[in-house]
């Protein structure tokens, strides 16, 4: 058994496979969209356990507004605009959740509407 043979028994074999950016991206919404869901379904409620998870979407959309509004992005100007009012609505309103004015429900709403522009499906009404 040569040293190669080893290195993949023993780490396995690497994943070469490429992502794409908006890969990523839908990957990391969806992550954070799953956790805010159960912390909401959660029996027995643990606010601790939705706090976390509204922390982590409010970093996402920090992140996001921070990209849209690099002069290097490639968007659209309009749909810039229009992820932007999302990022800030989301941010204001994971506020009025941890202050228990709001449920967190249009917050995984938003993320599953970009999920599904992420990967080119149209919303059907």
């Amino acid at each position: 058994m040569n040293a190669h043979v080893m290195a993949a028994a023993a780490y396995g074999v690497p994943n070469t496979a490429y992502k794409t950016p908006r890969l990523i991206e839908y990957e990391l919404i969806s992550r954070i969209t799953s956790r805010m869901r159960s912390a909401i379904k959660a029996q027995p409620f643990i606010f601790a356990a939705l706090a976390e998870a509204m922390h982590e979407n409010r970093r996402l959309w920090v992140e996001l507004a921070i990209d849209l509004a690099t002069p290097g992005n490639q968007l659209p100007d309009s749909l810039r605009l229009q992820l932007l009012g999302l990022a800030q609505f989301s941010l204001r309103h994971t506020d009025q959740v941890l202050d228990g004015r709001e449920n967190a429900e249009v917050l995984v709403d938003i993320n599953l509407a970009v999920m599904r522009g992420l990967a080119g499906k149209a919303e059907t009404t």
